[in-house]
């Protein structure tokens, strides 16, 4: 049968499978001129479906001059899906369901659209939870193709299949969706003035010290190392091997607590490497990872890639 592992107890049906192509009718986002920019119609860009969950307080990045006739054929309305179609990664590409009832226009070539068909009378929430759910992501991702830039295209998106409940389930299970959202969004919210309130105090405690000490007369910095890929995966040996996407794992928020990859002191012995000591502070040093400005503290003896640099303070009286 065709059911959930996990579902609202009062529902028992089979969910229906069924094609994108039947709920939706795919064409690319209008491609148009800067120039048109400052006036008219307010229009949507990748950046705005990337940066929302559902496209309800939306940041829309401007205003467009277009006819009448353009308007008609591009405007987005509420249950529309939009999918970013080209991408340096394909764990950017997104789909975001634009809940309002008013009307805007998709811009950029990088956007394809699914205007819902008349005849579609399901919960556009739930589609665009369901589109953005591990497996539909997955498949959405094989259809891709391109060597630098990754590509999704109408004919791919089309043959996407979703299985669908009633209606009344799907509303249930969209509207307990976007709870979590909305929680989720206010934690964030919470976060962001905690780190603000954390800088402000950081720049108050240290700016004004006149005594300075060079980071070199405390401690060194040390880098990465490669990785074989034959030697990754392994849970439970003695030296842990640092990743940058290790540094988001659960419980790894300020101390490395776990990592995904270990080695053991016969295989760092083969490979000459050297475990770096305790006492360490851990970050990227290339890439967009350099953005997040992520430092964690590593107290065990610990490996990292070649994508990481770690700052090792050799003074006993410092607190790091």
């Amino acid at each position: 049968m065709s059911v959930p592992k996990l579902r609202f107890k009062e529902f028992i049906d089979e969910w229906k499978k069924v094609e994108l192509d039947k709920l939706y009718e795919f064409k690319n986002g209008l491609n148009g001129d800067r120039s048109l920019y400052g006036k008219g119609v307010e229009l949507i860009n990748v950046s705005d479906i990337l940066n929302n969950t559902c496209i309800t307080s939306k940041v829309i990045n401007g205003k467009i001059n277009i006819n009448e006739d353009t308007l008609r054929k591009n405007s987005v309305e509420y249950g529309d899906i939009l999918f970013q179609r080209s991408s340096e990664t394909f764990l950017e590409i997104g789909t975001s369901n634009v809940y309002l009832d008013n009307k805007l226009v998709t811009f950029s070539g990088f956007v394809i659209r699914g205007k819902r068909k008349k005849d579609n009378i399901n919960n556009p929430l739930f589609i665009n939870y369901e589109l953005k759910s591990p497996a539909l992501r997955k498949k959405i991702i094989i259809c891709g193709s391109g060597a630098q830039h990754f590509n999704i295209g109408q004919e791919d998106l089309k043959r996407i299949t979703i299985f669908l409940p009633s209606i009344k389930e799907q509303k249930k299970i969209a509207d307990m969706l976007e709870l979590l959202d909305k929680k989720i969004e206010l934690q964030t919210k919470r976060i962001e003035v905690l780190k603000l309130f954390k800088l402000a105090l950081q720049n108050n405690i240290y700016a004004s010290i006149n005594n300075k000490i060079k980071l070199e007369d405390i401690g060194c910095f040390i880098s990465g190392y490669g990785f074989p890929e034959k030697y990754q995966g392994h849970k439970n040996l003695s030296i842990p091997f640092y990743k940058v996407s290790d540094m988001n794992n659960f419980g790894n928020e300020i101390y490395m607590n776990n990592s995904n990859n270990t080695l053991s002191l016969e295989i760092c012995s083969h490979l000459k490497l050297r475990p770096i000591p305790n006492r360490s502070i851990i970050f990227a040093k290339i890439g967009a990872a350099i953005m997040l400005d992520r430092k964690r503290i590593a107290t065990p003896p610990f490996l990292i890639d070649n994508n990481m640099m770690s700052y090792y303070i050799n003074r006993e009286d410092i607190d790091f």
